[in-house]
This record gives structure tokens, sequence and C-alpha cells, in this order.
């Protein structure tokens, strides 16, 4: 199982502006306490040992609060001076990974993923990178991942109003070499020029799960959060996960 995990906690949460003053947007709170403290602690649950933070805007507000360890987590920070894009924010904290595989979260989205099959089935299929993916109703704020029978990634379609559809959760693991066959910019997304333009190099699986899921990026999700995430939080990952399903 790894032990490891980047969480990408440099956003500005410019959506957010209206209720969610200066602060990262992974310091919003939710019922006086930050996000990302809920996410930390589920990584601990999980397992994790090690986290390294990925942090940018107004990054000291983070690091007074947390400082280098929070309860069982070991913490590290890489700052982003200038803005890297979420592949280059991810390139740049892996140089402090020590495994061969590593998680990362978005700092915004809590995907209450049991990470120990999501690791299993990873190895399983040999996959370069594997994507937790949520399926969702009648939305519009993601696109959808399309995979074949085996549960390989094969395309991807672009926001718009969906019916159903499985969207990328914000959580996957990564395979450390990846980042050593392609030439990148210093700024890039891991999203667009990873993931989705590298589908057909890369062995891309996906990890299909009904776990909660929320993304606090936009007003109406964050007040969605505060009533629901707490209850959440008390509960083991493993036992939300009752009706999960993988393709594996």
């Amino acid at each position: 199982m790894i032990r490891e995990a980047v969480v990408l906690a440099g956003g500005f949460g410019s959506r957010l502006r209206s209720i969610v003053k200066d602060v990262p947007k992974p310091m919003a709170l939710i019922q006086e306490k930050p996000f990302l403290e809920y996410l930390l602690i589920y990584l601990i649950n999980q397992g994790i040992k090690k986290v390294i933070l990925s942090v940018g805007y107004k990054h000291d507000i983070i690091q007074n609060y947390f400082g280098s360890k929070f309860q069982d987590i070991d913490l590290q920070y890489v700052i982003e001076d200038t803005p890297l894009g979420t592949g280059g924010a991810i390139k740049k904290a892996a140089e402090k990974t020590e495994s061969s595989n590593y998680f990362v979260f978005n700092g915004d989205t809590f995907f209450q993923v049991n990470l120990e099959k999501l690791f299993y089935q990873h190895q399983q299929s040999k996959a370069d990178i594997t994507l937790a993916l949520k399926q969702l109703n009648n939305f519009s704020r993601y696109g959808v991942v399309k995979t074949n029978k085996n549960g390989r990634v094969t395309s991807f379609s672009e926001k718009r109003k969906h019916v159903k559809g499985n969207i990328n959760g914000g959580v996957f693991l990564i395979n450390t070499k990846v980042f050593d066959q392609f030439v990148f910019p210093q700024k890039f997304s891991m999203e667009e020029d990873v993931i989705q333009k590298k589908v057909k190099n890369l062995m891309i699986y996906s990890y299909l799960t009904n776990a909660y899921f929320i993304d606090i990026g936009v007003p109406e999700d964050y007040r969605k959060a505060q009533q629901e995430l707490p209850n959440y939080l008390i509960q083991e990952s493993s036992q939300s996960e009752n009706n999960e399903s993988s393709y594996l």
C-alpha cells in the first residue's frame, strides 16, 4: 500500500470569493474547521503517512495552521511562486516523493475512495495512472470520462449538460515515471496536457466507485458541504463504499 500523497492546495477560490475571503480555497471553513483538515483526517484513516502540500496563494496561512505534522501525517510543502498549473504543481511536488507510485488529491474536493482498493487495481492493471471515477446524473460542471469494457480510459467529453456519466473525481494514483516520458513546459495542466492528450500513449485506467463526493468549488456545493461533510468524516472510508464497483 502506498503511504504518500500529493495534495494540490494552491487554489485562489475565485468562485467562492463572495462567501470565503482572504484565505486559500482549501482553508475555507466547514463548521469552524478548514476543509483541508477534513481531507487530512480522511487520509489518516486511509493509512497515509506523508503528504506533500503544493501551495501558492497565501500559503503562509496553511503552513502556520498545520505546521510540519498533523496528527499522524508528516507534512512537507512545495511553494508555487507563480502558478504552475495542476501538472506543473504535481511534477514539482513529486520530487519529494519516495515511492514508485503516489496518490494525488485536489485540495477542494472530498472523494471518500478506498485507497487500498484503488492501489490494488492500479497494480493489477499495471497502469501508469488510475483515475477514481464517480457516476453523476444531470450535471454540467464536469466532463465525462469514457472507458472500454476493461476500464481503460479511451476518451473524454467536454463540460456540457449530461444526463448521466462518469466524472474524474480528483483522486488518482500515478507512477513516478509518467513525467519522464514527455517534455512539458514549466506550467501545464495535468488533466488536459497529460491525462487527455496522452491517453493513447499512457496506460490510464479507471476505478469506479459510488463513494461520497463533494467539490466545494462553487458556493452551492460549499454550503452543501457544511451539512454533509462532518457526518461523513466520522465514518471509515471503507464503510462508505458498501456498493462500490470497479472494472477489474
